[in-house]
């Protein structure tokens, strides 16, 4: 068995070695030193130094190498870029092999999640080999062997029995749930809540502001999702509040460690210009904003968060506005 996956940074370097212990794995990187740093000293230094990475894993800058007898193809590439890479990508995937992205994310230009894009970039390919990966994983604790679970949309069941068997491993589970939807939605908008999250910790504010901003911000992320075609019960999943838990309270994320450090007081170009890679929820938030506005959904902390970052309007600003909103009955918008 042979998988490929696109994108060398820390999540697609952790899911190559999770597949590589029941599967080939051809890791796609744009720069040839990392593809070299990988293969001759088995590490990627630059996103998960420390840790030894299998001889199973083969970098390279060649598409067509990297896909090259491939069952699947997973994209881990940030969803900014992910339609760039794809194309590039398009001419060597072949119209049978299922396209798993790893992007929890939604293009910005056209307000599309990542599956979406995929099937506007991949000419031929039929919707239920196209899905999508997401829940509560932070890479640097699945290196080091920590128990994690994950959940896998794919409308074809056997195509999504077949990853579950590649990527499974005695410490990491792998779940499926058919509701592409609500996994997508659910795995973009928590970087939004999750940043407002990093907020609340970075002002001083201990767990009763954090579980009360969480839960709020779960009710927007499921509000938007039902309304697209979602699944409330797949927001209340691994997805959804499994990796909402995760993102919102770990230094590891970026999501999370964008909102800290604007909570003590920073600027958002100053805390970016030293980020190897942007947090997602810098740019997606834009894009759920639209959403919301475009379906008539109500995202109060993802409107704070989007005044916080395109506005200039300050954290003390925001959660005064917030905190004086007219209360309602909580599942408003949802039941």
């Amino acid at each position: 068995m042979r998988i490929a996956v696109i994108g060398a940074g820390s999540w697609g370097t952790a899911v190559a070695t999770l597949a590589s212990a029941n599967a080939s794995v051809g890791l796609w990187t744009r720069r040839p030193e990392l593809a070299s740093s990988i293969n001759n000293d088995r590490e990627n230094a630059e996103y998960l130094p420390g840790v030894r990475l299998s001889d199973r894993i083969t970098a390279t800058t060649d598409f067509t190498r990297a896909v090259n007898g491939a069952a699947a193809v997973l994209v881990a590439v940030p969803s900014h870029g992910y339609r760039d890479v794809l194309e590039k990508a398009s001419g060597v995937i072949p119209t049978s092999i299922p396209v798993i992205s790893l992007a929890k994310g939604i293009e910005v230009a056209t307000g599309l999640r990542m599956s979406q894009v995929t099937l506007d970039v991949l000419d031929g390919h039929h919707p239920s080999r196209v899905g999508a990966l997401s829940g509560p994983n932070l890479s640097e604790e699945i290196m080091q062997g920590q128990p994690a679970a994950t959940v896998l949309s794919i409308a074809d069941r056997t195509v999504g029995q077949e990853i579950q068997s590649i990527l499974g491993t005695s410490r990491f589970r792998v779940y499926t749930n058919p509701d592409l939807i609500g996994v997508e939605v659910a795995g973009a908008t928590k970087n939004v809540i999750a940043l407002a999250a990093g907020v609340s910790l970075g002002l001083g504010f201990g767990m009763n502001t954090m579980a009360g901003l969480a839960t709020r911000g779960l009710a927007e992320m499921t509000r938007l999702g039902v309304v697209l075609g979602g699944e409330a019960l797949t927001f209340g999943g691994l997805a959804g509040v499994g990796d909402l838990m995760a993102t919102s309270g770990s230094p590891s994320s970026r999501n999370y460690q964008v909102g800290y450090q604007l909570g003590k007081g920073r600027e958002i170009g100053e805390i970016t210009s030293g980020m190897k890679t942007i947090a997602e929820a810098v740019r997606t938030t834009e894009a759920v904003l639209q959403l919301a506005a475009r379906h008539g959904v109500e995202m109060p902390i993802a409107e704070a968060v989007g005044r916080i970052l395109y506005e200039g309007e300050t954290v003390q600003q925001a959660m005064k506005r917030l905190m004086d909103r007219t209360p309602r009955h909580e599942g408003h918008g949802i039941a």
